[in-house]
């Protein structure tokens, strides 16, 4: 399965690297590929270096402007001319999608792949990966969303929100008819 993980490539405490690191072990350790940013900073550079570890594959997807922070060592890079073209190129290689910790730029992917998702666009599972609680105050915003009429559909056919990595995984391989 290619799942499409969208996070942040700013280097981060422990307390987001770990769960990072952990998921991208049981990526990689069950076979799959990741489909990221591309870049090789950060808490991408952890996730990619941990999937790559644990014998999976990696496919970039960067843009021209942060074309010398991209990872050499990927099994595919592919170079897109703006964010809005990076994110159409991540969804349509996946066949599903997971939300890391990250800034405006990762909140932005969020998102849009909910709206898309909302409206029918792509049907794939999307898991919002709640490290250390990060989430938190984003996944009440969302019940809110939902209780007051704002959803069109229930909140957990957008989205599932997954505490740890093994039930990140263990949701996407389900909806996968993996497990």
């Amino acid at each position: 399965m290619n799942i499409c993980v969208f996070l942040s490539a700013a280097d981060l405490d422990d307390r987001y690297t770990v769960p990072a690191r952990e998921f991208a072990g049981l990526l990689g350790k069950a076979g799959h590929c990741l489909v990221w940013g591309g870049s090789d900073t950060g808490l991408m550079k952890v996730v990619a270096d941990g999937v790559q570890e644990a014998g999976g594959r990696l496919v970039g997807v960067s843009v021209d402007f942060l074309a010398a922070k991209a990872r050499a060592g990927a099994d595919e890079m592919v170079f897109a001319k703006d964010l809005a073209e990076r994110k159409a190129l991540m969804l349509a290689r996946s066949d599903a999608v997971v939300i890391m910790v990250g800034g405006t730029g990762t909140l932005d992917e969020a998102t849009e792949i909910l709206e898309l998702k909302k409206h029918g666009k792509h049907t794939k599972p999307v898991v919002l990966l709640n490290a250390a609680g990060f989430y938190d105050g984003l996944k009440e915003q969302f019940w809110r969303m939902e209780a007051e009429g704002f959803l069109p559909l229930p909140l957990t056919d957008l989205v599932f929100f997954a505490e740890d990595g093994v039930s990140a995984l263990a949701y996407l391989e389900e909806s996968a008819g993996i497990r």
